[in-house]
């Protein structure tokens, strides 16, 4: 993709000069930034996969009782008649589960995939919405079928005690838009984190598809890397020698007797330091643990059955399958391997487009290839005749 031309999808705008002007930064609403675009599903195909244990789906009805949310599966006697009012079906990870669905996410590749959370698709009824709210992630907000009425400004207190108490869902006590706008099918809204919208059908058979992309909070992903580099250590000593497993325990053998039972002692928070020292003491091992971490599957994944590419054919990512790279590495499904060369090149390649040509595997070391069979007997990879 070459991210300096313009793109009718963000209004005449270049990739590079909306990631500088907008991205994290404020809203954008593009009109026909879809044309003809049409809903990846249609909605009695969405009722049925809500029934499903395989995909996330919830339910939010608002009327005279109030707010309520039920989570899935949804079977279709769990919703409510298409005719009445108030109420939205809300289904995660549909990008998983329908090709038309992964396939629209195509479009949004001069964001990292890094960042890639997925794509949801949201069907309701007329007034149907799920009330003023924030996300902790940036949203591109595609009305592929109706029309819906997105309000939208800043939130003056984003540490979020400004939520109105005792519901089901986190909505905006004092939500005071800036923008008040009617999206038709084919319009776009893109929302950066932290700015509040409100999002209400009008007029009902209302389908709008977000295309979310996740933003680690500093503490979990810490949380993630340390238990990911404590799993990975090797247990040998510096010499490259196996610990015994006793070795690996602290020991005190001089510790005296002490009049303050209550204090730790110094010689273990020294073995804790040293601990954590030596998980990120190995060269690149951060990196290899952030993109074993970024490329781990979602929950609920699940991979199909083993194939072969043949003679003459190529390969595809399956669409659930997240694969990156870095300087060093090569991460698929929070697997890691180290890749150089020809090797390397090929398989950024096939990270960044999703598909390799049949031309281009055969140009990959044996060794190479033959992790694209593995990968392709665990489902990961697709024949492709392209």
């Amino acid at each position: 993709m070459d991210v300096n031309l313009a793109l009718p999808l963000l209004g005449g705008l270049s990739p590079a000069r909306f990631m500088r002007r907008h991205w994290q930064k404020k809203p954008l609403l593009v009109r026909q930034a879809w044309p003809g675009v049409v809903p990846p599903l249609a909605r009695q195909a969405l009722f049925e996969l809500a029934g499903s244990d395989d995909v996330e789906s919830r339910l939010v009805e608002h009327g005279a009782a109030g707010w309520k949310v039920r989570h899935g599966p949804l079977p279709r006697r769990a919703l409510p008649p298409a005719s009445r009012p108030g109420w939205t079906l809300l289904v995660q990870g549909l990008d998983l589960h329908v090709p038309a669905a992964h396939a629209m996410l195509s479009r949004f590749a001069f964001v990292p995939q890094a960042r890639l959370d997925d794509l949801m698709l949201s069907w309701a009824s007329d007034g149907g919405g799920v009330g003023p709210h924030l996300d902790s992630y940036d949203v591109f907000l595609i009305q592929v079928q109706g029309r819906r009425r997105w309000r939208v400004g800043p939130c003056l207190d984003p540490a979020g005690a400004a939520w109105q108490p005792g519901l089901p869902l986190k909505i905006l006590r004092d939500f005071q838009p800036l923008h008040d706008w009617v999206l038709e099918p084919g319009d776009m809204l893109y929302v950066p984190p932290g700015w509040g919208h409100d999002g209400v059908a009008v007029g009902g058979d209302c389908m709008t598809c977000s295309a979310g992309f996740r933003a680690p909070a500093a503490g979990a992903l810490a949380a993630e890397l340390l238990q990911r580099l404590a799993d990975a250590q090797d247990d040998d000593d510096e010499a490259g020698k196996p610990v015994p497993p006793m070795k690996r325990l602290y020991r005190d053998p001089g510790q005296a007797a002490t009049a303050t039972p209550g204090e730790v002692p110094a010689a273990l928070q020294a073995f804790a330091q040293r601990a954590v020292a030596r998980l990120l003491a190995e060269p690149h091992a951060l990196e290899r643990a952030l993109g074993e971490v970024l490329t781990e599957p979602k929950p609920r994944v699940w991979f199909g059955a083993a194939a072969s590419a043949g003679s003459g054919q190529g390969v595809v990512l399956a669409a659930a399958t997240r694969m990156a790279y870095d300087a060093h590495h090569v991460f698929i499904n929070g697997e890691s391997f180290r890749a150089g060369g020809r090797d390397a090149r090929l398989m950024h390649q096939l990270a960044d487009t999703r598909q390799l040509a049949a031309r281009d595997c055969g140009r990959l070391s044996p060794d190479a290839q033959g992790l694209l069979q593995d990968w392709l007997d665990s489902g990961w990879l697709l024949p492709h005749s392209a």
